[in-house]
């Protein structure tokens, strides 16, 4: 059989002479056209009019300077690309004038209100700020208030006085419209350098990273870094379908593997932070757990479908007699109910006070029960319950967790370790070898920022803050890490 080399050779031929002769061909059967494939139009009006409404977001926290006018010099991974670029700025002091100071950090955000100064930004952008500067693409700068976070779906939105201000605003999609492969942009503010636009898909829906009970993220290989935090991931019709939250990276850039929160959950979230300044979730009150093939074949079920109801929490919404152990719950407020997680997300959703409809398995027959949904207290696991005995409390030096000891990190540790300033969190003093801190790569040097999109500063949050997963029936815990250089990176730890 001729080569695809030789065919289209043999087509060239065959329409030269027929041109030659003044007649036209039919293309030949079963031979792609040599029609070059459309690629994505330019984005440049849709960017325009949205560029304005997204804003950078500067932090500041209370630090001991660190030299007469010296700016430092931005935390890059090594071997990054941009380190020859920023030492020929830094290492001789002419250092940019905008640069971030001494214990301060960057992030994005975009107004959603005009009217109101109304912005939305990510929970770690601005967690343990002593001041909010939100700077807008016109190099108009404003303080910000805080007016509510959530943690748990690392959230937050702040407020700015428009007064004498033309502010742009954009509004919210809807993220479970968005398909695989969809165009997707992303604007923020990556390493400091304010307003940048960057194009890519949408690699990926429902994905889990780990990150808790609401962990369901939209993934996009839109070039996505440090400093891009709480910036919006936009449809190509100029909504907002994701708030840009994470990124997975060997090296602390981008690599294409990029995720934000999708903006059906995150809606929600900033409608009741604007409202209340805390989110207001709903509670059922059932123990639960999967419907495993095993647990499926000893009921007899042909699929291991819903979600089995382990027990019922006594005073809680589901101990009205309705809902029985044993019984597996298949749709909740007319949505399926696929696995443990989708339960728990669906509910917590839902308003407080809400009668819903449950539709059940009980006995091999399916039945429709209703319970009106109660509020879920979400106490601070960093905090104490009990103020006196907090005061008592002797200040704990080291802990021994997940095969790590963990110490305060104090400026005699960041010498010891050589770590870059502006690191904060506990410092991993040690590493057990063979514990699952190990194998996950940890080393003495690190330092633990987060804990479940928690901030940590003292070994006691470490311990308060697994215990309190190991609580809510968790198996594995998410961890922000830092390097010596602060090159940041998640890695999830099993707690068992």
């Amino acid at each position: 059989m001729p080569s695809p080399t030789f065919l289209d050779a043999s087509r060239r031929t065959l329409a030269t002479a027929a041109l030659a002769a003044g007649v036209a061909i039919a293309p030949l059967s079963g031979f792609a056209q040599e029609t070059p494939s459309p690629g994505p139009g330019s984005v440049a009006d849709v960017a325009e009019r949205l560029v304005d409404a997204v804003v950078n977001i500067s932090t500041t926290q209370n630090a001991e300077p660190r030299g007469p006018g010296r700016v430092p010099m931005p935390q890059l991974p090594d071997d990054s690309p941009f380190e020859d670029y920023f030492n020929e700025f830094f290492n001789d002091g002419d250092a940019p004038p905008h640069m971030p100071g001494p214990g301060s950090s960057l992030g994005s955000g975009f107004v959603i209100d005009a009217e109101d100064g109304v912005i939305v930004t990510n929970n770690h952008v601005i967690t343990g700020a002593d001041e909010i500067v939100v700077n807008f693409a016109d190099g108009d700068t404003r303080t910000a208030e805080l007016l509510g976070v959530d943690s748990k779906t690392d959230l937050a939105v702040l407020k700015v006085d428009p007064e004498g201000k033309q502010l742009e605003e954009v509004s919210f999609g809807d993220s479970d419209s968005m398909r695989i492969g969809d165009w997707v942009m992303a604007i923020g503010n990556p390493f400091g350098f304010g307003g940048t636009v960057t194009v890519g898909i949408v690699s990926a829906r429902n994905r889990q990273i780990g990150s808790g009970l609401y962990d369901d993220y939209i993934q996009t290989d839109a070039a996505i870094n440090r400093g891009n935090s709480g910036g919006p991931l936009f449809n190509m019709d100029g909504e907002v379908i994701g708030i840009n939250t994470a990124i997975i990276s060997p090296t602390g850039g981008s690599i294409g593997i990029g995720f934000a929160i999708p903006s059906k959950m995150a809606l929600n979230v900033v409608e009741q932070l604007r409202e209340y300044g805390q989110t207001r979730r709903g509670w059922l009150g059932v123990r639960i757990q999967p419907v495993t093939e095993e647990i499926a074949e000893s009921l007899g079920l042909e699929n291991a479908d819903g979600v089995l109801i382990s027990g019922i929490e006594e005073g809680s919404p589901a101990d009205n007699g309705m809902l029985e152990a044993g019984d597996i719950i298949l749709t909740f407020d007319g949505n399926s109910v696929a696995d443990v997680r989708e339960l728990g997300r669906i509910v917590a959703e839902s308003a407080v006070g809400k009668e819903v409809a449950i539709e059940i398995l009980r006995d091999g027959e399916q039945e429709t029960v209703r319970v009106t949904l109660g509020l879920l207290e979400e106490p601070d696991s960093m905090a104490s319950a009990d103020d006196a005995a907090e005061e008592e409390e002797t200040v704990l030096a080291s802990a021994d967790v997940l095969g790590m000891t963990v110490v305060e990190l104090d400026d005699n540790r960041r010498t010891e370790f050589e770590l870059a300033e502006g690191i904060t969190g506990v410092l991993v003093s040690e590493v057990k070898e063979g514990s699952p801190a190990a194998v996950e790569g940890v080393q003495p040097g690190d330092v633990i920022v987060e804990i479940a999109l928690q901030s940590v500063s003292t070994p006691k949050d470490v311990l308060d803050q697994i215990e309190y997963l190991k609580g809510q029936g968790r198996k594995n815990a998410l961890l922000m890490l830092a390097s010596k250089s602060g090159e940041l990176r998640f890695i999830t730890l099993r707690m068992e």
